[in-house]
């Protein structure tokens, strides 16, 4: 794998990083295809939202220039930024004028069969609840740990992803997606201002939608609400999109508003 710590070649970190000890910092992951960074000005805007809300003081100028320089490094793979607040003492105070810490870790393209893509993935119904935290909703903070739990809970090849909800047991994302569905026409995905991540590609599809004649609405989705729903479908800014075929005992076949959008999808991952 190869790694830059601030702009030079690196194997290794403080250890008193504070993205280590305390998850405190941020990360982006991105695909790069030909030496270049899909997406990017949409996971650079999700950096400063996310800088501000944490109060880092980074030189986002200089994390996107290394960010495309490190892709046409990487030619094809996955580019994955953490951005910490730096290094600092024992203790949840930072140090005065600690300087923030950009890491930048390369890998290959992950290689999914292309069956997810064509007949649509099952989704398994996580117990893993999310905790409400409008502070950090929306944000790709680097404290994961409902992530990993919910991961955990299938180890079988029947899913290819998790459904998470609420404490109230309303529809949120996936595990490392988030999840649309489409209902009389509207494009329907979750309001994330208590928690979840805000997706680049959901991001992007919000915007595309309505000039393709697609109505949206960002709103709470009841669970039961799937039964209903005409498609679903979920998205990431790595693989774009995938139709879901299944969550427990609920199924739906790929509908023509999500090969619509997958093809917007794969058009932004590649150019």
């Amino acid at each position: 794998m190869h790694c830059w710590v601030d702009g030079q070649d690196a194997t290794a970190i403080n250890l008193q990083n504070r993205g280590l000890a305390y998850g405190d910092g941020l990360f982006e992951t991105i695909a790069v295809r030909g030496g270049r960074a899909s997406l990017l000005d949409g996971h650079l805007a999700r950096l400063a939202l996310g800088c501000k809300r944490l109060a880092i003081d980074a030189d986002l100028a200089l994390v996107g220039d290394e960010i495309q320089r490190f892709a046409c490094q990487l030619g094809d793979g996955v580019a994955k930024l953490i951005l910490t607040r730096g290094d600092s003492q024992r203790g949840y105070a930072p140090a005065a004028g600690v300087a923030p810490r950009r890491i930048l870790q390369g890998a290959p393209l992950p290689s999914y069969p292309a069956e997810h893509a064509e007949h649509g993935v099952r989704l398994f119904p996580c117990q893993t609840r999310l905790g409400e935290q409008p502070l950090l909703a929306g944000l790709k903070h680097l404290n994961r740990l409902e992530q990993v739990l919910a991961r955990a809970e299938w180890q079988d090849g029947e899913h290819a992803e998790g459904l998470m909800r609420d404490g109230q047991g309303r529809v949120v994302e996936g595990v490392y997606s988030n999840l649309f569905m489409v209902s009389a026409g509207v494009l329907v995905t979750a309001d994330l201002s208590r928690c979840g991540v805000a997706g680049v590609m959901r991001g992007a599809l919000l915007e595309h939608a309505p000039g393709m004649g697609m109505p949206t609405q960002v709103r709470d989705i009841a669970f039961e609400e799937l039964q209903q729903a005409d498609e679903v479908f979920v998205c990431n800014s790595v693989y774009g999109v995938w139709p879901v075929r299944a969550v427990g005992a609920l199924n739906w076949s790929p509908g023509p508003l999500t090969r619509k959008l997958q093809a917007v999808a794969r058009t932004l991952l590649d150019t």
